[in-house]
């Protein structure tokens, strides 16, 4: 109901042209069919392939057969006596470059007070040209909200129990209501396809079921590689240290996912520190964590050669974040995109804007992890409070964290930690990162797989002691690192 009101509302308020963008044309065509009757108003439809037809009711237009060209059916609209509300399917490839289609349009535009037509432009994506914009509002159709997500789980539950004899779905309270949360920002349609997909799949609705929910979700919303799904999230356990980072991801948990809370929500978190440190894990072990889509947005790809291509980029990256949340959003190397330059036509700094803005400005539940190797080519305008919940600095791991880092990888390659010397290992693994300790333990894999022996600690110690790790090859940029988080960052260990 509220679309139609709204719709109405546009309708009343003498907007010539109206610019609806969606993928769900027979959605957007009922909801025209309805807000028609309601204001008795003619309601004529035209595609390429079918032209300009009436649909269903509309005294007094009687239209000739042969109404598929583009001009043809708005002349015919310009001519037509009768105000009547028109759906123009598709019309975008026919107002780039093409002044007659463009001036048809205007024309019926400015003589809205005479003819009283209302044109509904519907199509995925419309570029209006500039001489139009003054005629056009806006309009996007409304997304079920958390009681219409369950009423269609419900209804999908129902049929498959028809179906299979009165069977019962197999769920929990739980998972169900972390479907509905990951569900939104989709339409009707596509939220029904993934539930049923996901109930035919076994007659259950698992935990399991939602990475592929969310990758199904994210794949509808596609954005040609600028934002990428991460189908592999973490646990914590999977995390050697960052106690004090765990400990504050985890009291912000319950926040984070009450729906209900729609104020002081968590913003997001800077990690900086020491390549290798683990600071990609622990974004991806917060993601795993809360249950919730991790999307990595890849600041290489977001660049395009042509001016403002970047900035819409990155706009369009936040508005498909936005879409999927609640979700984590994981910023990798943030200054490789930030950083300013001479040569790029003030593009950074136009991201930048861009950015601040969508954090400053945005509703949805979208948690930031921005990772940062070098901080002195971050803007400050990133770093002051407010923008981000909290600065965290990842170090090497102590001696107590190796051992744990050790164990980590060895269990995950089905090897006994306790057949290891790993208070051994952690001594002589002093100024290694964990993906240095992890890097070592795959090198003695392969050595000992060579040679078919078994895997022992002294193998590993030749690959740690053949290693110059980065605390060595760049010791100088690394206590500077270590000099400026000093007073300026929360320990993550």
């Amino acid at each position: 109901m509220k679309d139609i009101t709204d719709l109405v509302l546009i309708i009343d308020s003498s907007v010539p042209i109206v610019v609806l963008e969606t993928h769900n044309e027979p959605r957007a065509l009922e909801l025209l069919t309805q807000v028609a009757m309601k204001k008795q108003l003619g309601f004529c439809c035209w595609s390429i392939t079918e032209g300009l037809q009436r649909v269903g009711f509309g005294d007094g237009l009687d239209l000739p057969a042969d109404l598929e060209s583009p001009a043809d059916a708005l002349k015919q609209i310009k001519q037509n006596r009768t105000p009547s509300l028109f759906a123009l399917c598709d019309f975008h490839p026919f107002l780039k470059g093409n002044p007659e289609h463009v001036r048809l349009l205007k024309d019926i535009a400015q003589s809205y007070s005479r003819l009283k037509h209302t044109l509904v432009l519907i199509s995925h994506e419309l570029e209006i040209p500039p001489e139009l914009q003054s005629y056009c509002a806006k309009f996007s159709l409304s997304l079920p909200n958390g009681a219409q997500l369950m009423a269609i789980v419900r209804e999908e539950v129902a049929s498959w129990s028809k179906e299979n004899a009165n069977a019962r779905i197999k769920t929990d309270h739980v998972t169900l209501k972390k479907l509905i949360k990951n569900l939104q920002g989709l339409s009707r349609h596509d939220a029904r396809r993934l539930v049923r997909g996901a109930i035919r799949d076994g007659g259950a609705i698992t935990e399991d079921d939602l990475p592929e929910i969310n990758k199904a979700k994210f794949e509808l919303i596609d954005m040609d590689g600028v934002l990428s799904f991460e189908y592999d999230t973490e646990k914590f356990s999977a995390v050697g240290g960052l106690l004090n980072l765990k400990e504050w991801v985890k009291q912000r948990e319950a926040i984070f996912l009450n729906s209900e809370n729609t104020s002081d929500k968590p913003k997001g978190v800077m990690l900086l520190g020491i390549q290798g440190g683990g600071k990609s894990l622990a974004a991806k072990s917060i993601a795993g964590l809360w249950g919730v889509p991790l999307l990595r947005l890849d600041m290489a790809a977001l660049y395009n050669k042509f001016i403002g291509e970047t900035e819409k980029n990155l706009s369009k990256s936040l508005a498909q974040a936005s879409l999927m949340s609640p979700c984590v959003l994981w910023i990798d190397e943030i200054e490789k995109g930030l950083a300013t330059s001479d040569n790029d036509d003030s593009t950074s700094r136009r991201v930048l804007g861009t950015l601040l803005t969508w954090m400053a400005e945005r509703k949805s539940n979208v948690f930031i992890v921005a990772t940062s190797n070098d901080v002195s080519k971050l803007p400050p305008e990133l770093l002051r409070k407010g923008r981000m919940d909290e600065i965290f600095f990842v170090d090497l791991p102590d001696p107590f964290v190796r051992e744990e880092i050790f164990s980590i990888h060895l269990s995950k390659r089905n090897f006994k930690s306790e057949n290891f010397n790993l208070p051994i290992l952690a001594k002589n693994s002093e100024g290694f990162s964990g993906a240095e300790i992890e890097q070592a333990v795959v090198a003695a894999l392969y050595i000992t797989s060579a040679q078919r022996e078994p895997l022992t600690t002294e193998h590993i110690e030749q690959q740690l002691q053949a290693t110059y790790p980065l605390s060595v090859v760049m010791s100088e940029k690394i206590d500077d690192l270590r000099s400026w988080a000093q007073d300026r960052t929360v320990s993550a260990g």
